[in-house]
């Protein structure tokens, strides 16, 4: 913390708080999240490691920089880059939503954050205005991963106190602790609406009424969720009576009192039709976020192709003005880059595939790496440029890299795959491709018998 000056607390939770503080070498303002308790409590020990176990792993530009992580006196602090204002702060700017215009910029970028989140297997579980970072350039980051927790199975069973109430989705609010993704598309849905409006979409006082707010619109729980509650009591006693799901919360399709082209008759068809895929009631036929990128709301008048060309300049705009995250993407360079002076070697697992390294130079399709060129380059992008110029700028350099032909027998490179898709490495269909090689996991050196920690940094402590 020595080489932090605080400046002042700008939040506080249950378990930590939030503080605005100045690097002192380069001057540049960090928040710094710390930790209450110290490593010592369990819990804490276990949602710290999680949070900064996902959050090395999430690396997106839509997705909040963590610069850093160290403990001093057993207490553990998390260092990410700061934006001053959020979704929230916006919100309660213009008590009359932000409009359809800024809504679809900033909900685009909070999908792109939560599809890549969800392509690494993780959920987010706390999508709410607070939680959506804004830059003064319009570069959305969502941001505290508290409440985040990895998804390996479909059979697991996960806490189902998550989310703030207004954008809980009905799988949570009825107890079903076998929930998935679905719960932050649902969210996602809540947030477009309020965005658009400034208002809460399903403001309920308690999980009964809020229940009741969805349901009057959206029509009755689905049969799987019906058979949850009719199975376990999880409401309260309220005017010393039992609560009667299906006559205090259910409400017959043919009996919905309002529904959302009802709620939002100035609303464009495909604003209307992008919201009711993000609200269904059922989370299995609930829209991927993969699918909702996709959806007509970006795609017509060019608008996704035209806006991801702005924001990446925006991005890399920024980045270059942050000297600890340039130092950051220069690091993650060289832990990912083999040096070509190496000697030739091969890899092979039970027969089953073999990895034949050789000095060769490659192109490593890498999006961080990238950025690192542009940014290096020290030109700035201008706004304005056509489609074209832009591809010429971003045409992937040449590096040395150690690379070799894969003998590949499905499935059993599917994890060497996995680790490629999740450094956003893109490989080419054709048979008989060239995989780049990755750094070694815990590998031995027969030289200093000293284990090689590649894919774990430590942990620092100051």
């Amino acid at each position: 913390m020595d080489k932090y000056e605080n400046i002042e607390v700008v939040g506080e939770g249950s378990y930590g708080i939030v503080m605005k503080c100045r690097h002192r070498e380069t001057g540049q303002i960090v928040a710094i999240k710390k930790f209450l308790e110290t490593e010592e409590d369990v819990h804490v020990r276990k949602m710290a490691f999680r949070e900064i176990r996902m959050l090395k792993k999430l690396r997106h530009d839509n997705l909040v920089n963590m610069i850093e992580v160290f403990r001093k006196k057993r207490r553990f602090y998390l260092v990410f880059e700061y934006l001053d204002h959020t979704v929230l702060d916006e919100l309660e700017a213009t008590p009359d939503g932000l409009g359809s215009n800024i809504a679809r910029r900033h909900i685009f970028q909070v999908l792109r954050g939560l599809n890549f989140c969800h392509n690494n297997h993780i959920m987010h579980r706390d999508v709410k205005p607070e939680n959506v970072l804004v830059s003064h350039n319009g570069v959305i980051k969502l941001c505290d991963f508290g409440f985040a927790r990895f998804v390996s199975g479909p059979n697991d069973t996960c806490t189902d106190y998550v989310a703030t109430r207004w954008y809980r989705a009905p799988e949570l609010l009825i107890g079903d602790s076998k929930y998935g993704k679905p719960v932050d598309v649902w969210a996602l849905g809540c947030l477009y609406a309020e965005m658009v409006t400034g208002d809460p979409l399903f403001p309920g006082e308690s999980d009964v009424d809020q229940l009741y707010e969805i349901t009057k619109v959206l029509g009755r729980l689905c049969a799987k969720h019906q058979a949850i509650i009719n199975k376990t009591n999880i409401f309260p006693i309220k005017n010393s009576r039992k609560i009667n799901i299906n006559q205090d919360v259910n409400v017959n399709n043919s009996q919905i009192i309002r529904p959302l082209r009802a709620l939002f008759p100035m609303w464009t068809t495909s604003a209307i039709d992008f919201l009711s895929q993000c609200l269904k009631m059922d989370p299995d036929v609930r829209a991927s976020c993969g699918n909702l990128l996709q959806h007509q709301l970006f795609m017509q008048d060019g608008f996704a192709e035209k806006f991801r060309i702005e924001l990446q300049a925006n991005i890399i705009k920024e980045n270059s003005q942050n000297p600890l995250i340039q130092k950051r993407i220069i690091e993650n360079k060289r832990h990912h880059t083999i040096n070509t002076a190496e000697t030739p070697r091969t890899y092979e697992s039970a027969g089953k595939w073999r990895l034949h390294l050789i000095k060769e130079l490659g192109s490593f399709h890498s999006k961080q790496d990238q950025e690192e060129l542009n940014i290096n380059s020290n030109q700035t992008i201008n706004q304005k440029s056509d489609v074209s110029a832009i591809s010429r700028r971003q045409k992937t350099s040449q590096q040395s890299l150690c690379v070799g032909s894969v003998p590949i027998i499905p499935p059993n490179t599917m994890t060497y795959i996995k680790r490629l898709d999740q450094k956003g490495i893109s490989l080419s269909s054709s048979k008989g491709f060239i995989l780049p090689a990755l750094p070694l996991r815990g590998n031995k050196s027969k030289k200093d018998n000293k284990t090689l920690k590649y894919m774990s940094p430590s942990i620092m402590r100051s």
